[in-house]
């Protein structure tokens, strides 16, 4: 591969990812939250309950960073933890009504947000912009799934 083509591609790439991280990044914060809090209001809110161990699953939340984001979400009042009754040394992570209504305002509001950096692309621009990034992710994938 033309590594001047690669360099552009990555640096572009790193670009896009920190205008789109500021960008959201800014709306989550006047929201009272940060990022890694709106990551489990979301998952939790679009997926239910969910252990700790699934929701290190399902978000970009480190098992070592989620307890402490938990119990700053528990202060909040937005979330409760009660035992697992399947596993007792776990436990069962959902919204409380106060945390249903929080997700209910912000989410949307939050989608609309970052839908308006998108509103000068065509149709057929957001088209080849998901063909080239889930091309990217699989590349991604199937490189990281291969042995060394």
């Amino acid at each position: 591969m033309e590594q001047t083509v690669f360099r552009a591609v990555l640096r572009e790439l790193v670009h896009c990812y920190q205008a789109f991280e500021a960008r959201a990044g800014a709306h989550i914060h006047r929201q009272g939250l940060t990022i890694p809090q709106f990551d489990i209001l979301v998952t939790l809110g679009n997926g239910g309950r969910m252990t700790p161990k699934e929701l290190v699953e399902h978000t970009l939340i480190t098992k070592g960073t989620l307890t402490g984001v938990i119990d700053r979400l528990l202060i909040k009042g937005v979330i409760s933890r009660t035992p697992s009754p399947v596993d007792g040394r776990s436990y069962v992570i959902q919204l409380t009504p106060k945390g249903r209504r929080l997700f209910e305002r912000i989410f949307p509001d939050h989608l609309a947000h970052m839908s308006q950096a998108f509103d000068h692309l065509q149709l057929t621009d957001m088209q080849k912009i998901q063909t080239g990034l889930n091309t990217l992710h699989h590349a991604l994938e199937l490189e990281n799934k291969s042995p060394t």
